[in-house]
């Protein structure tokens, strides 16, 4: 089994024969929670692709730590980089989109507030809810090992979400009316990618407009219609095969 991952805020000034602290809420879990203990292995990462990798030295009360860190391995900026245009779903199938997206291995979430979406961020309900997104992917980013956890940026707009992929070396818009397979497109071996994914209810005629002028073809990813919280997690797994991320 591999070490557990532990975030910090920062790595700064890690190296050999520097002792690491960790403390807090993180400190807590590792401590009263996993109940690690000195000669125990662990991994502490800042989230931005830098960790340290060594074993616990002892503990102190119930939330500290102190870490002998041995390894500092460094994961390189991902090529292409892969970001998915997420439609709020329902109820906390936001929150299973972004876990299963994140442990799968995609590197952006762009919330999209789409027009036939059921679910509404407004407000400090919106707040609350782009914050447990946010939490999702900094929990499954830890749980599948990952030194460099995805982002999750703000709400976006359809109008945003044009400018995305305006800016994208290839994007795609998954629907089932696609004439062309997602699995035969052309993609680039670097740059970005960026992916949308409609609502529950599809996306709308004046929405695959406005993604056609930014340069957003639609593809149909297969046979079958992928409920809008796993239909990204396929189609980001499908592209890191077909790009060699996961060769």
């Amino acid at each position: 089994m591999t070490a557990p991952v532990f975030v910090v805020e920062s790595l700064e000034g890690a190296g050999p024969g520097v002792v690491l602290t960790l403390d807090g809420p993180e400190g807590r879990h590792a401590v009263s929670v996993r109940r690690l203990g000195a000669g125990e292995e662990i991994v502490l990462t800042d989230g931005q692709g830098r960790a340290a990798a060594g074993t616990v030295l002892r503990t102190e009360g119930k939330d500290t730590l102190l870490v002998e860190a041995f390894e500092f391995p460094v994961e390189p900026e991902p090529s292409p980089r892969i970001t998915v245009v997420q439609a709020l779903p329902k109820g906390d199938r936001g929150e299973l989109a972004v876990e299963i997206m994140t442990e799968t291995g995609v590197d952006g979430i762009v919330p999209w507030a789409a027009s036939r979406c059921i679910t509404q961020w407004k407000g400090e309900r919106g707040a609350k809810a782009l914050n447990k997104w946010r939490a999702t992917a900094r929990e499954a980013g830890k749980q599948s090992r990952r030194l460099r956890f995805p982002s999750v940026a703000e709400l976006a707009t359809t109008k945003q979400v044009a400018a995305v992929l305006a800016s994208a070396d290839f994007a795609a818009v998954l629907h089932e009316e696609g004439s062309e397979p997602l699995a035969s497109a052309s993609l680039p071996s670097a740059g970005s990618i960026v992916l949308v994914v409609g609502p529950e209810g599809g996306v709308s005629p004046q929405e695959l407009e406005a993604f056609a002028a930014a340069g957003a073809k639609p593809y149909r990813l297969g046979p079958s219609v992928l409920r809008t919280s796993t239909a990204g997690t396929a189609a980001a797994a499908l592209l890191l095969g077909r790009t060699g991320r996961w060769g």
